[in-house]
């Protein structure tokens, strides 16, 4: 099956100031773009063009080549989904009920993903994910994810946020603090919520 570049359901403009137009047009095209086309070329001939995306990054201890593309096809896809210019704010009922009871407060699960995120030496991603049924935070290397069979950490992802510096830098340059302080500015809880409620 052909993995297809996903739309935006905002303007480029649309999360300003947070995160500028231009970084986002040029993450979204340049990025994006170049890693879906990467990877439908990688699955050419090979029997992974009959898997789905999940079911790719399952076994994508088998498809070496398709690796770094199928992850950044499922970290920007699910990034772009999680973020909204009516975003912010705090989430409410069962997800605000799991973060309290696994991190003790919305601020706290805060503080964790931004460390996680700020210890990734070099790109990566840090993650909100659901384990054993409980929330956790983790974070990736490059552009892996906890659903692949290689994760050292392995559970549903909930929230994703991408620390590689073509995420921040153009506004941000070396500053990834101000980047992970800003994004919770435009996380779409509602967004989030399905997706904990579907990795329950």
């Amino acid at each position: 099956m052909a993995h297809l570049f996903p739309a935006l359901k905002y303007a480029f403009d649309a999360l300003e100031p947070h995160i500028d137009a231009f970084t986002m047009e040029t993450h979204y095209y340049k990025h994006h773009q170049t890693t879906v086309d990467n990877l439908n070329k990688a699955l050419t001939g090979t029997d992974g063009e009959t898997l789905s995306l999940q079911e790719l990054l399952a076994n994508v201890s088998k498809y070496p080549a398709a690796r770094n593309s199928a992850g950044s096809h499922y970290n920007h896809s699910q990034y772009w989904e999680i973020l909204s210019p009516d975003g912010g704010g705090e989430p409410t009922g069962a997800l605000a009920e799991a973060i309290n009871t696994c991190f003790g407060s919305f601020n706290a699960m805060k503080e964790k993903m931004n460390a996680a995120g700020l210890a990734r030496f070099g790109s990566g991603w840090t993650w909100l994910i659901v384990k054993d049924g409980k929330l956790d935070v983790c974070s990736t290397p490059n552009q892996d994810n906890p659903l692949m069979d290689i994760a050292e950490v392995k559970g549903i992802p909930v929230l994703g946020i991408d620390v590689w510096e073509h995420a921040y830098y153009i506004k941000c340059q070396n500053r990834r603090p101000d980047y992970l302080h800003a994004i919770w500015n435009v996380i779409d809880w509602n967004v989030v919520a399905g997706k904990y409620n579907a990795a329950l």
